[in-house]
């Protein structure tokens, strides 16, 4: 009996010791589960990488940690992220974009029709929902669901080739304020992808573990996501590893490309005034929208930039010593550069009242909270816009403190969100715990 316990003691032993020696010297298992942001704009997705305790947001083939949310229908093929955002001019009504504004919501034919004005795609009402209609070699509707597994299948190949094994398993994120309709239907949109969804987390409880607020002492947490196209705003509160969403309001009419938009008009003025005429090339428009998004992401770092971009311009034109210029060939177009300093503070001057507005859904949490700017333990920052300086000095004197901007805004979702995916695999040696309270009855209000 003896001899046999000495037996049984050893083996034990020696299975402790095998499993130290494993986690010490082994390289660590892979990633099981990833975590997927499906964006608005942009998505992304990333791996809990146990070895180190750190997310890896997984990069394209040109090193693009997100890829556009956009999905072109050719006569060749069907193009997937920046491929498709580059046929945003030349194919509009063929290429899809914000697709998630669409996915799982219900509409009155009324409601649709204004939802789908601001669209060059076109949206079609199909028993209460909306579906996409594409007319490349002939017609046919897709649903805003086949467009997100489109996107999905994307980031799942991005997933597979960095890791190099299938992957089947994922966390994803949603808005806080979509219901169970929209919720449902995005998880379809994984499986048609090929995804299994273990887990769907709220974006500000995302953006907040990505933070590391899980693991600090901290109760009120305010969460600004300012992407392309949305502004949310979320309070949240927290005791020991639990979230809960307190109150949301937003503007889903508000975001980066508002911005664009009011530096492209000024330059249309600027062109007008100086030529007496417009760009009408869909080329040069697509040239013109990208330096003004160029200019926007420059404008963050430096005081000014300068734009300049080739146009062609039908007559009449009326050019001044100040633009190079020379006769075209073609009738009735001339070719002519284009060239504009930009400062940041003519950047604010347009935006201003843009980025004032922002404060408004702000206050509406804080009233729903019954919370004081000073009773805010800790506000974050999401989204690419939250970059600009003037956005984020307007939140600072609001609150009268710096905001958290430790994690890039791009990237804090999807980390938060494969963080969720590294406790979902069992992945060691990963020592964090958050959970989500639901809050079923809690809706966001929109200032528009």
């Amino acid at each position: 009996m003896a001899g046999a316990m000495q037996i049984l003691g050893s083996s034990i032993l020696a299975l402790l010791l095998a499993g130290y020696l494993a986690q010490q010297y082994l390289p660590p298992p892979k990633p099981k589960v990833i975590g997927v942001d499906l964006g608005t704009t942009y998505c992304s997705v990333g791996v809990f990488q146990p070895g180190t305790g750190e997310v890896m947001v997984i990069p394209d083939q040109t090193g693009r940690r997100s890829i556009p949310s956009v999905v072109s229908f050719t006569e060749k093929a069907t193009l997937v992220g920046y491929g498709a955002q580059e046929m945003g001019d030349t194919n509009p009504v063929n290429t899809v974009y914000d697709a998630k504004r669409f996915i799982g919501k219900r509409f009155t034919p009324e409601e649709l029709k204004d939802e789908s004005s601001r669209y060059q795609f076109k949206v079609a009402y199909t028993n209460g929902v909306a579906e996409f209609s594409i007319s490349v070699n002939e017609s046919f509707h897709v649903t805003p669901e086949y467009i997100g597994s489109l996107l999905l299948l994307e980031l799942k190949k991005m997933a597979e080739d960095y890791v190099g094994m299938p992957v089947s398993r994922a966390v994803i994120s949603v808005p806080a304020d979509f219901d169970e309709s929209q919720r449902i239907y995005t998880v379809k949109a994984a499986q048609l992808a090929g995804l299994n969804i273990l887990r769907v987390i709220n974006e500000p409880t995302a953006a907040a573990m990505a933070y590391g607020l899980h693991k600090v002492d901290v109760f009120n947490v305010l969460v600004v996501d300012l992407g392309g196209g949305t502004l949310d705003v979320s309070l949240l509160n927290k005791q020991g590893g639990m979230f809960l969403t307190r109150a949301m309001a937003g503007n889903n009419q508000l975001g980066g490309q508002d911005f664009n938009q009011r530096l492209l008009k000024y330059l249309y003025s600027r062109i007008h005034q100086r030529f007496g005429t417009l760009p009408f090339n869909k080329q040069d428009v697509h040239h013109l929208r990208q330096v003004v998004e160029a200019a926007k992401l420059n404008l963050t770092f430096t005081d000014s930039v300068l734009i300049r971009i080739p146009l062609s311009l039908p007559d009449p034109w009326q050019p001044n010593e100040m633009v190079r210029h020379s006769q075209g060939e073609a009738g009735g177009q001339n070719q002519v550069m284009m060239e504009e300093t930009v400062t940041r503070a003519l950047f604010e001057e347009l935006n201003q009242d843009l980025f004032e507005k922002i404060l408004d859904p702000v206050k509406e949490v804080l009233t729903c909270g019954q919370l004081g700017p000073s009773e805010v333990d800790e506000v974050v920052l999401v989204g690419g816009s939250t970059r600009i300086p003037r956005i984020r000095q307007v939140i600072r004197e609001f609150f009268g403190k710096e905001p958290n901007t430790s994690v890039d805004p791009d990237l804090a979702v999807v980390i938060g969100v494969a963080l969720q995916a590294g406790i979902m695999s069992g992945s060691w040696p990963l020592q964090v715990s958050a959970l989500e309270i639901p809050n079923r009855h809690l809706r966001k209000k929109n200032f528009i």
